[in-house]
């Protein structure tokens, strides 16, 4: 049976315990808050993108990209997996994992077991998860200043990198796994390919930005197409590096809350034993001198 003293040490390392996760807590809470905001500030952006786009593809005039052509043959696939580099965020980065492997096996099965994965995580944590699953035909890349903090010019130097390896024929196929922000309380993994660029994609969510009038494209269409597109390649690696912060700090919101609760619940567990033992030493004590009383 714990002594006082022991249950007085006990209950301040919770105490302590408690205060450190609230405040953890209101940390993650503001960087969720400032991430929101900074997705907010990328829609305009990202709108306007897709209306440029949105009319040149609804004009019937002539344009092609590189970027939007699909191969043959899918022979070699780049699959960006986004992850964290801290801990204590619950299960953030085994529920991406979980699902990183789901498309992965998806993706096996359509183009064939044969066909080469080059996997690119972003964070520590993702790192040591993948390195696991490493093999003949799947391998794991790291590029250096590419992790789950980097800021917006690190994005886009990634991005180009992954365009480029595209362009030239590297690779066939271009993945990212992430988990898109929702709410404070809900995140879901989800895969979007960015190479190559569906029309579907581009034309998502741009109906209500495009206008029926008459529009005149100078220089040319196509011109004008290449130019904005890698911009909204850009636009949506941003975005999902963005939504991918939200969701970590949400999801170590969540932890902390959890957490939090769970100390307070034993805290209260603790100060009731320690009031227990205390009242029952403060009887025996009582006890004590009322026979010493009674013997005199």
């Amino acid at each position: 049976m714990a002594t006082l003293r022991e249950l007085k040490t006990r209950i301040g390392s919770v105490a302590s315990s408690e205060k450190i996760t609230g405040a953890m807590k209101m940390i993650s809470s503001a960087k969720v808050h400032k991430f929101e905001a900074s997705l907010k500030q990328l829609v305009p952006y990202r709108s306007k993108i897709k209306a440029i786009m949105a009319h040149i593809m609804q004009s019937g005039s002539d344009f092609s990209s590189p970027l939007i052509e699909s191969r043959h043959e899918v022979n070699k696939i780049a699959f960006v997996v986004f992850g964290s580099d801290d801990g204590l965020c619950g299960a953030y980065n085994i529920n991406i994992f979980k699902a990183a492997l789901g498309e992965l096996k998806a993706l096996q099965a359509k183009y064939g077991p044969s066909v080469n994965i080059d996997i690119y995580p972003i964070g520590q944590k993702m790192a040591k998860a993948v390195n696991k699953i490493a093999g003949p035909h799947i391998r794991v890349v790291r590029m250096e200043g590419v992790d789950s903090k980097m800021e917006a010019d690190k994005v886009n130097e990634f991005t180009h990198s992954l365009r480029d390896k595209f362009s030239s024929g590297e690779y066939d196929l271009v993945c990212v796994e992430y988990m898109k922000f929702y709410s404070m309380s809900r995140q879901r993994p989800l895969l979007e390919t960015i190479f190559p660029i569906s029309g579907q994609t581009l034309l998502e969510g741009a109906d209500n930005e495009v206008s029926t009038g008459l529009c005149i494209f100078e220089p040319d269409a196509n011109s004008i197409f290449n130019a904005v597109l890698p911009m909204f390649v850009l636009s949506t690696m941003q975005e999902i590096t963005i939504e991918n912060k939200a969701s970590e700090q949400a999801a170590r919101v969540m932890a902390m809350q959890s957490a939090n609760d769970n100390a307070k619940k034993l805290l209260e567990g603790l100060q009731l034993e320690y009031n227990k033992l205390r009242q029952e030493g403060i009887t025996t004590e009582l006890l004590d001198i009322l026979g010493g009383q009674v013997e005199r």
